[in-house]
């Protein structure tokens, strides 16, 4: 079985921030058959966004369904991800660690 390819739904300045290791980013109002040309088509698909409170991993799921993509939405998004203890990296990790001076 292929390792899924994990979808940030988020802007890309979200993204930044924090994002799921190896998830990479394409925000849901971006999803076209050319954004998405490098992912392989039949690459299982995991799209998430901030949580709860958010919609962007559903819309980023409908997105890439309708392009075809066999897509699954992680419910609970990044805000579950980090309360069930899986790690996170980007620029909050840097605050996190002391690494940066922000």
């Amino acid at each position: 079985m292929k390792k899924p390819v994990v979808i940030d739904a988020r802007s890309s300045e979200a993204f930044d921030r924090e994002h799921i290791p190896g998830a990479i980013c394409v925000p849901h109002r971006t999803m076209t058959k050319e954004s998405t040309a490098r992912i392989p088509p039949d690459a299982a698909i995991v799209v998430y966004c901030d949580g709860i409170g958010c919609n962007g991993s559903t819309k980023g799921a409908l997105n890439m369904a309708r392009l075809g993509f066999n897509t699954k939405e992680l419910l609970g998004g990044l805000d579950w991800w980090k309360r069930d203890g899986h790690p996170t990296e980007g620029t909050m990790d840097q605050i996190k660690t002391g690494a940066c001076e922000c």
